[in-house]
């Protein structure tokens, strides 16, 4: 799968599926598992996690949901269109037919799931035709939805412990990595270490890149798709022996863009929401999160992070709030 510890640029195959074999948590939870590996979010965890609110300090680690969003049409992805349905306007001008004065407004949204900050699904990514634990994908996922692993089955669970490693504030110029810039296992626990905080068993993990900072300054330009830093291919065995429920990126894609295979697509969620049952956040937004941890000194939270529990979903957008 390597040469010289690096990734084999001329072989995403067999790298593809090494890793996953290496790596698959299949049947570890019993074959009707539609989970993952918020298996390991237990209440116990929960109970660490809640203990951690000392300040009361809390952070919306979300994108606003606006047509002002980065998205730009690839495979169909817009940013939301939001429209009032009745406006004060409206009631001015006519009693709406309600009695005694009163008046109101309403509105509807129209976007995809996942075009802002969002969670992926168990549901969402296929390798070579197989959903999460070993399903078929055409049984799993049709034209009705995720029939098996919909995204509503996670609404209850994604409240715990979670910590953020600031890897673009250890690596990066001026708090951000350049796109491309793979992060890997060793950039993980060093940057762990750098904020004295563990990484373990059950934990919510959010890594900052920057990339987002940057892109607010610069315009979104590319940012939907494009070049960016992200999880390298090779943090696969940390991402699996961590034992981690669920990781988040401030970044589109949540790994390292151009992927570091020739002719490869996201091999990195081939690999772990298939056969891993990992749970993907992308689009986060952790800014004033990371300002205020550099502050304290304090990487670890209580984070709660539900999807909308939208019926067999594969992905759900999300505004996790991570309090002190």
């Amino acid at each position: 799968m390597r040469e010289g510890g690096r990734v084999n640029r001329h072989d995403p195959e067999d790298a593809i599926a090494e890793a996953a074999k290496a790596y698959s948590n299949w049947g570890r939870w019993g074959e009707d598992d539609v989970l993952g590996t918020l298996n390991f979010l237990t209440e116990d965890k929960r109970r660490e996690g809640a203990a951690l609110v000392r300040r009361g300090v809390s952070f919306s680690l979300s994108q606003r949901f606006d047509m002002n969003g980065p998205q730009k049409g690839w495979r169909r992805r817009t940013n939301p269109v939001h429209t009032m349905l009745a406006t004060g306007t409206d009631a001015v001008l006519s009693d709406l037919g309600f009695p005694h004065g009163i008046g109101g407004a309403d509105d509807v949204i129209a976007m995809p799931l996942q075009c802002s900050t969002q969670w992926d699904g168990l549901g969402h990514i296929f390798d070579h035709g197989k959903a999460w634990n070993g399903r078929p994908a055409g049984q799993v996922v049709t034209s009705e939805g995720d029939l098996v692993t919909g995204i509503e089955h996670m609404a209850p669970h994604v409240a715990g412990r979670a910590v953020l490693l600031d890897v673009g504030r250890e690596f990066g110029d001026d708090g951000e990595l350049p796109d491309g810039f793979a992060i890997t296992e060793e950039h993980l626990t060093q940057a762990a270490a750098a904020h004295e905080v563990r990484v373990g068993r059950g934990d919510i993990v959010v890594v900052r890149t920057g990339q987002l900072s940057r892109v607010r300054r610069e315009g979104w330009g590319d940012y939907a798709g494009g070049a960016a830093p992200g999880l390298s291919f090779t943090t696969a065995g940390w991402l699996h022996r961590t034992e981690i429920a669920a990781i988040a990126t401030d970044t589109w894609g949540f790994e390292v863009r151009p992927n570091e295979f020739d002719h490869a697509f996201q091999p990195l969620h081939q690999v772990v929401i298939p056969n891993m049952g990992l749970l993907i956040g992308e689009m986060w937004d952790p800014d004033a999160l990371a300002a205020d941890c550099a502050d304290d000194g304090v990487y670890e939270f209580w984070l709660t992070a539900a999807p909308l529990p939208i019926t067999g979903a594969v992905g759900s957008p999300v505004n996790p709030i991570a309090v002190k």
